[in-house]
């Protein structure tokens, strides 16, 4: 324990696949019940929201508060990153107030930035580039499903966008058997595959597919994703057309054994990556896995405020003191 004290979480290809599990560990004493404690009593985390939130903001918020902690939503209009200030200037700022923030950014390179201006630690709750909060989220869904992680087979069928590549890193950390399917032209980025092979030694145990088929074989997780994300709108026709072959309907499911469980990290767009009759069949867990990315950042937070955390802010109470 308290491997993670202080620490950022920029990229889930920053953790070992030992804090990776004490994360999920920790998340599931807290789903079952276990008393969190108050880690964050007395202290305050602000949470950059660059982007349209749901899930991440209501998830991170009542975390922060489970933890004793209070939270400080702040949106673009507000902040305007790059344009009424830097982001460093930004960084530097929120670090004499606070004592950690928590930003969902369109850039992952600003969110380098921010961890880089700032003493205190800087979660990355989703950029263009990364989603690790909801990766871990995910695999606590895995585990809860098959009852390990390692040799699990999960077949991502979509973009090769910031979830999968934060799926990516993580397969091949925690020795997940990962095979991502996509036309072509919608494959991995050639770095992130690049640095998979190093995690892994020199070798990518991720497999890519441009066909649904091969991949479902015998997959145990089916995983879905939008066809077209945050900026991309002007995309929108051509990827339609691109990935219509793709959408996780009836008969795609059918092509799985049929206790593979389906898994869509939303919000869906009902009716072009994914059907009504899957969503919300028998098969999917999309809302228990919907569910865990409050068990998974309460988690991560508790681990990172287990102990004394250096902030700007903790540094000028300790020399006033």
């Amino acid at each position: 324990m308290g491997s993670l004290v202080g620490r950022d979480l920029i990229s889930i290809a920053d953790l070992s696949a030992a804090e990776i599990r004490e994360v999920l560990d920790v998340a599931t004493a807290f789903k079952a019940g276990a008393d969190p404690g108050r880690p964050l009593a007395e202290r305050s985390l602000a949470m950059i929201f660059q982007r349209p939130s749901n899930r991440t903001r209501v998830s991170f918020e009542v975390a922060i508060r489970h933890l004793g902690g209070h939270p400080i939503p702040l949106f673009n209009s507000e902040i305007q990153i790059g344009e009424r200030e830097s982001t460093a200037d930004i960084s530097r700022i929120l670090d004499r107030y606070v004592d950690g923030i928590v930003a969902r950014l369109s850039s992952h390179r600003d969110l380098v930035t921010l961890a880089r201006s700032a003493r205190g630690p800087v979660v990355n709750a989703m950029t263009d580039r990364e989603h690790p909060c909801q990766v871990l989220a995910d695999c606590l869904t895995v585990r809860e499903l098959l009852g390990h992680l390692e040799g699990a087979r999960v077949c991502y069928v979509g973009d090769g966008n910031n979830v999968c590549t934060s799926w990516i890193y993580a397969a091949t950390i925690l020795g997940i058997d990962l095979r991502v399917v996509g036309p072509p032209g919608y494959e991995p980025h050639a770095a992130v595959l690049e640095r998979a092979a190093a995690l892994a030694g020199g070798h990518s145990p991720v497999r890519h597919f441009h066909e649904a088929a091969p991949g479902l074989e015998d997959a145990e997780i089916i995983y879905t994703d939008v066809w077209t994300s945050m900026g991309q709108e002007a995309e929108q026709q051509q990827r339609r057309d691109d990935f219509a072959h793709l959408q996780v309907n009836d008969a795609l499911l059918a092509m799985a054994p049929p206790n593979a469980r389906v898994m869509h990290c939303l919000p869906a767009h009902r009716g072009e990556e994914i059907t009504d009759s899957v969503l919300d069949g028998p098969q999917s867990v999309v809302f228990d896995q919907a569910e865990n990315r409050l068990w998974a950042q309460q988690a991560l937070l508790s681990l990172i405020f287990a102990g004394p955390v250096e902030s700007g802010r903790a540094a000028r109470a300790g020399t006033a003191a």
